[in-house]
C-alpha cells in the first residue's frame, strides 16, 4: 500500500492479519493499493550439502524467542535433530517458541536432556563429531574448519549468553569454532551465531 499524502508517503505491505484501518498508520492519509502481492516462491531443489548428517545441541538457551529461531534455521537447513538441554525451553512446554519458530517446531526432530556434558559425551562415543561455537581464546574460524572426511554424524553445540557453552563441554569437543568479529561487539545474537554457522557447515566452500 501507498500513502498519497506527499507529505508522508509511506509504504508498506498489506497484512490483513495484523493491520485493519484504511488510513495511512503514520499520517492518517488515504492508501492506495501500489502492486499486487507476489506469490510465495518456493525452492525447486535442495542445494548439495557437505554433511548429510548434521545436528544442534542448544546448551541452556533461557529465551523461548531464541529457541523458536533456532528451530526455523534448522529446518531451513536440513538439521536431522535438535537437542534441548537443561534450562532450554522446549515446544510441548512453552507457546513463546512458536512465535519465532513459525511451524518449525513440528518439522524439527527435537529430543530434550538435563545435562548437555552427559549428552555430548555418550554421542562422542557413538562416534558423533562434537563441535562447539563459541568465541574462546583457542578458537577455530569457522570459515577456516574442514570437517574429517568420510559420512560421520556431526554435532554444533551452541550455549546461552552470555555464559555461553559449558567449559566441560568445550574441552570435551573435538574442535571450538568461533565467527570473526569486525566491530565492537565481542559475539552475535545465538541464533544468528547459529544460523550462519550450520549454514557454512552445511552448504559452504570448503578451502
Amino acid at each position: 500500500m501507498q500513502c498519497q499524502n506527499p507529505g508522508c508517503g509511506l509504504r508498506f505491505p498489506l497484512d490483513r492479519a495484523e493491520f485493519k484501518g484504511t488510513y495511512c498508520p503514520r499520517c492518517g492519509g488515504e492508501l492506495q493499493p501500489s502492486v499486487p502481492a507476489l506469490p510465495q516462491s518456493q525452492p525447486t531443489a535442495h542445494p548439495p550439502a557437505n554433511i548429510q548428517s548434521l545436528s544442534g545441541i542448544l546448551d541452556n538457551i533461557r529465551s523461548a524467542q531464541n529457541v523458536g529461531a533456532l528451530f526455523r534455521t534448522a529446518d531451513g537447513a536440513g538439521l536431522q535433530k535438535l537437542w534441548l538441554c537443561g534450562i532450554t525451553p522446549n515446544p510441548a512446554e512453552n507457546a513463546q517458541i512458536a512465535k519465532t519458530a513459525l511451524g518449525a517446531e513440528q518439522t524439527v526432530s527435537w529430543e530434550y536432556a538435563p545435562s548437555t556434558l552427559e549428552l555430548a559425551e555418550a554421542l562422542k562415543a557413538e562416534g558423533v563429531i562434537i563441535l562447539a561455537l563459541e568465541a574462546a581464546p583457542a578458537s577455530t574460524s569457522v570459515f577456516s574448519y574442514v570437517p574429517p572426511i568420510g559420512d560421520k554424524a556431526i554435532a554444533l553445540v551452541v550455549g546461552s549468553e552470555p555464559a555461553g557453552v559449558d567449559p566441560a563441554v568445550l574441552a570435551l569437543a573435538d574442535a571450538v569454532l568461533s565467527l570473526p568479529m569486525a566491530g565492537s561487539k565481542g559475539s552475535l545474537n545465538v541464533a544468528v551465531a547459529f544460523g550462519i554457522a550450520v549454514y557454512f557447515l552445511r552448504f559452504g566452500v570448503w578451502a
